[in-house]
C-alpha cells in the first residue's frame, strides 16, 4: 500500500502544505515586501507627526528651526508662577515697610540727591501718571492677569515665563493696592517710595512690570514665540 502511493502520489488537499504559501503570498505586499514591514513606515509617520514639531512657518512661507527648550511646559508654568511670587512678595513688604517707617517722615537719600527714598501715595497709573483714572487702570492690571493665565497654556519658552512672570507679580503688586488701599476698594492709592532725581517716583512693582515689558520686546525682535517656535518676518 505505502509503495503505491510512492508511485501514484498523494492529491492535493485544501489546508495541507500547499496552502502555507499561498497564505504567505497573501502577506506580501507589492515589491517583496511583507505586510508588517509595508504598514511600518505608515506607523513611523503616525508617530513622528504626534511629537511636538521641529519648525514653524515663518511670514514668508519659509520654515525655521524650533528653539522650544526640552523640558516641559508644566516646567515653564512653575517658573512663571515662582517668578510672579517673588517680585509680588518683595513689592508686598516693601511696601508695608516704607507705610511703616517713611510714610509722614522726612526722606532717606541713598546716594547723594541722586535716589531718595520718599513714600507717596500715588492714584494713577507706573511712574505717577494719570491720576483721574484709577479705576480703569485697576481693570487694566485685571485683564493683564486674565491674558497671562491664557498664554500659560501654551507657555514653553524660559524667557517668555521670566517675562510674563515679572509682568504677573508687578500687576498683582499694584492690583493690591487699588483694592485694599483707601480711598476705597478699586480706587486704592498705589505706594511708591524710589525717587530716582529728575525721574518720576516708583515702586518695585513698576520695576517688575517694565523689565517684564522690555523682555517681552526683546524676545518679539528674536521672534521668539510663548510657544517656543521661532519665525522670521
Amino acid at each position: 500500500m505505502a509503495e503505491a502511493e510512492r508511485i501514484i502520489g498523494t492529491p492535493d488537499i485544501p489546508g495541507a502544505a500547499g496552502a502555507e504559501p499561498e497564505q504567505s503570498a497573501g502577506n506580501v505586499a507589492p515589491g517583496g515586501r511583507s505586510g508588517s514591514d509595508a504598514s511600518a513606515p505608515a506607523e513611523r509617520s503616525g508617530v513622528d507627526s504626534g511629537v511636538d514639531s521641529a519648525a514653524d512657518s515663518g511670514a514668508d512661507g519659509t520654515r525655521v528651526a524650533d528653539e522650544r527648550p526640552t523640558g516641559s511646559r508644566r516646567r515653564r508654568i512653575a517658573v512663571l508662577f515662582a517668578v510672579a511670587v517673588l517680585a509680588y512678595a518683595l513689592d508686598l513688604v516693601s511696601k508695608m515697610i516704607v507705610v511703616a517707617k517713611l510714610e509722614h517722615h522726612d526722606s532717606i537719600e541713598v546716594i547723594g540727591t541722586w535716589l531718595k527714598f520718599e513714600a507717596i501715595r500715588n492714584a494713577g497709573a507706573a511712574f505717577g501718571f494719570g491720576d483721574a483714572f484709577t479705576v480703569i487702570f485697576t481693570v487694566i492690571a485685571a485683564a493683564v492677569i486674565v491674558v497671562i493665565a491664557r498664554l500659560a497654556r501654551k507657555l514653553y519658552s524660559l524667557p517668555w515665563a521670566i517675562a510674563l512672570g515679572l509682568l504677573l507679580g508687578g500687576a498683582l503688586g499694584n492690583l493690591t493696592d487699588r483694592i485694599f488701599r483707601s480711598p476705597g476698594v478699586f480706587e486704592g492709592a498705589v505706594v511708591d517710595f524710589i525717587a530716582p532725581k529728575h525721574f518720576a517716583v516708583f515702586n518695585l512693582a513698576d520695576s517688575a512690570i517694565v523689565c517684564g515689558g522690555i523682555l517681552i520686546v526683546l524676545l518679539s525682535f528674536r521672534g521668539l514665540d510663548p510657544d517656543g517656535t521661532v519665525h522670521k518676518d
